[in-house]
């Protein structure tokens, strides 16, 4: 069993590593699709969308302590791109969270299909939602998505839930344990309806 999940995992790993490119370009500098090594920090674009709301990414001495390592994020800082149109707001931290389009274009390249990304009617086979009989949209599969569009985002070359590069396995709780967390269900519930509209 860890085995096949292991290989979906590796499975949508690669898969994302291309795309993700797509959905964020233009690039400039471009960026190579096999390639992580530029990502990461070291792009302005991966690098913006990976920031965190509470650290200014315009600012250059920011920007160059995280592609030195001299400031490492932690999977319990969320980057700006789980916001809505890339916009924090700290005076109403739900508003936009995990509405963002790059993390639906993500679930859908997973769950329902890569061609289902643009609406495309050409699918040959089913999605991996309708393959395991998924019918609503459930807290892990938004934090397996977000986690896994995190990681294509990233410059790390090896998907390790323990690797400290990205802390994936930090991240992928964190989002978890707020979208079960049953005082916050009030925006919760909101938000699985929107992703199962």
């Amino acid at each position: 069993l860890q085995k096949g999940a292991s290989s979906g995992r590796s499975d949508d790993t690669k898969s994302l590593k291309g795309v993700v490119l797509d959905w964020i370009g233009p690039l400039d500098p471009p960026l190579a699709r096999n390639v992580k090594q530029s990502r990461g920090f070291h792009h302005d674009r991966t690098g913006f969308l990976l920031c965190p709301p509470e650290l200014d990414w315009s600012d250059s001495d920011i920007r160059k302590q995280l592609r030195n390592k001299e400031l490492t994020i932690s999977g319990s800082h969320w980057p700006i791109f789980v916001y809505k149109n890339e916009t924090y707001d700290p005076e109403a931290p739900w508003k936009g969270l995990f509405r963002n389009e790059l993390l639906v274009k993500g679930f859908k390249h997973i769950f329902t299909s890569p061609s289902s990304v643009d609406d495309e009617p050409k699918a040959t086979r089913s999605g991996n939602a309708r393959i395991h009989g998924m019918t609503q949209i459930s807290p892990a599969a938004l934090a397996y998505t977000f986690t896994q569009v995190r990681f294509a985002l990233s410059s790390a070359g090896v998907f390790s839930r323990t690797d400290a590069e990205t802390d994936s396995e930090t991240f992928y709780t964190s989002v978890l344990e707020l979208l079960e967390d049953p005082e916050e269900q009030d925006e919760v519930r909101p938000l699985i309806l929107w992703w199962n509209q």
